[in-house]
């Protein structure tokens, strides 16, 4: 067997992969102009292998590591299969028009913003997934910002600042199980030490949508004849009625009784499924085909149009191809060491929490900016920088908290990581067509930004930093007393 110490790469060989992956994406971003990311990472993985093959890595060795990383992954390419056949068939159920339909008729142009924001932080909560919210309650929320003619990276901006908050303290969501878990500390413990960084990042937020909402936009300013074509249009195509909200209730409600993210949506899927039958007269086959290729539809009003001709399991082939690319090239780099061999070349040179905090949350962006998966950002600095925290005698809470807000509210923000490509699909942004002014959402995401630099705020001043507690330096030393028996044990059994 292949001895994988003596392959370790040095810090340069374990970067230079790094830096020729974002070279040919950069040539195919800006030289190009061509937003599409997927070749540019395929060649990364490529070169990761070859670079890798030189050092005396086999190719099962590299396939091994793209393969685990990939199979990791798969719960979240199901879930996205899943959101797209939500999106159709919510369509043809009549569930998302009624949302925009009686988002027009009681929101107020003025307060639309912050209140996108909290209704996407109240539904990630409760469902526990970041993407069910921005595909459905998200989707929606688009519509009604065109409908006032708010700029489309503004409510997209309100939209993910709300869907990703929610994902990050609901004890439902997958990413905010797995900080805790690799860090080795409680899950609630975890919510509650996030709370301080969390909620004032969201006020923040929530106090520049308002401003925004009662400066940049009024009733005044509002065309109310785009507003009414799109009402009109709405009742003339759909039958409208309360009853069409039970889907996302019931989702709601299932997530609540603390039922998995997948079947919860299906739950959504196949109650859909009922609603466009019989409340909107669709055949069983043409709903198939809205779960398949999305819903199509022609009302003459282009805003209504090009807002619900969408959905479907094939729209979200872009996202999860890029998905599946960008995983396979985090676990080659992972299973080859240059990820640990950067991380500890970085936990060797810190100095102080301010540094260790700083350097375990850049760590995590680094690697969604790299790696382009939110598991992988939080697994991998999660289990490299844990020791480090110990020794400083700090709690392992601000580790678990450093890398959920460089790993979930960060995601979203990256246009190739799996958050940001989904995020730019599901709403609608057309980046791939040329608007690239839609990714003004990144900075507009408020609080995604905010909570990280709030974070280090905290850790540059020692408010919110919690020292180790008497059982948590217990345990981490009961930990270290196994692991050096294991060695020892290792070395004498060769």
């Amino acid at each position: 067997m292949t001895n994988k110490k003596s392959l370790q790469p040095s810090f340069g060989m374990a970067i230079l992969p790094i830096v020729l992956t974002l070279a040919v994406l950069g040539i195919q971003l800006f030289y190009f102009d061509d937003f599409t990311p997927h070749v540019p990472l395929a060649i990364g993985l490529a070169i990761t292998a070859v670079l890798a093959w030189m050092r005396g890595y086999t190719w099962d060795d590299i396939e091994g590591g793209v393969m685990q990383v990939v199979r990791v992954g798969l719960p979240s390419i199901a879930i996205l299969m899943t959101v797209g056949m939500i999106v159709g068939v919510w369509i043809a159920s009549g569930t998302v028009p009624v949302m925009i339909y009686y988002g027009l008729k009681v929101l107020s142009p003025e307060y639309f913003l912050g209140a996108a924001m909290l209704l996407c932080s109240v539904v990630s909560v409760s469902l526990g997934t970041s993407w069910g919210t921005v595909g459905t309650v998200g989707l929606a929320l688009m519509g009604i910002g065109a409908g006032f003619d708010i700029p489309v990276y503004w409510t997209a901006g309100a939209v993910v600042s709300g869907a990703f908050f929610g994902d990050k303290i609901s004890p439902l969501s997958d990413t905010t199980n797995l900080a805790p878990a690799v860090t080795g500390v409680n899950l609630f413990d975890h919510i509650r030490n996030m709370m301080p960084t969390t909620v004032p990042a969201m006020l923040i937020a929530l106090a520049i949508y308002l401003f925004v909402g009662f400066n940049m936009i009024s009733t005044g300013s509002v065309d109310f004849s785009k507003i009414n074509a799109i009402t009109s249009g709405l009742e003339q195509n759909f039958e409208l009625s309360w009853m069409l909200l039970l889907p996302p209730l019931l989702v709601i409600v299932l997530a609540l009784k603390k039922m998995p993210a997948l079947p919860s949506l299906f739950a959504g899927v196949l109650i859909g499924t009922l609603m466009a039958m019989f409340v909107q007269g669709s055949s069983l086959h043409d709903v198939f085909g809205f779960m398949q290729s999305g819903y199509k539809i022609d009302t003459g009003v282009s805003e209504i149009d090009s807002l619900l001709n969408r959905g479907g399991i094939q729209s979200m082939t872009w996202v999860i191809t890029l998905v599946m690319i960008a995983l396979g090239f985090g676990g080659a780099l992972e299973r080859t060491g240059c990820l640990g061999a950067i991380i500890d070349a970085i936990v060797r040179r810190v100095n102080g929490f301010f540094g260790l905090q700083a350097a375990a949350m850049g760590s995590a962006v680094a690697t969604n900016l790299v790696a382009g998966d939110p598991y992988l950002s939080i697994a991998l600095p999660g289990r490299m920088f844990a020791p480090a925290y110990v020794k400083q005698g700090y709690s392992k809470l601000n580790l678990s908290r450093a890398i959920e807000e460089g790993g979930t509210l960060i995601s979203p923000l990256v246009p190739w990581n799996a958050g940001g490509a989904f995020v730019i699909t599901a709403l609608g942004l057309g980046i791939s067509d040329g608007n690239m002014e839609n990714l003004l959402y990144i900075p507009l995401a408020f609080a995604c930004w905010l909570s990280p630099v709030i974070g280090l705020f905290y850790a540059a001043t020692g408010l919110f930093s919690p020292k180790i507690s008497e059982e948590e330096a217990e345990a981490a030393k009961a930990e270290s007393e196994i692991m050096h028996t294991e060695t020892a044990t290792a070395g004498n059994t060769a």
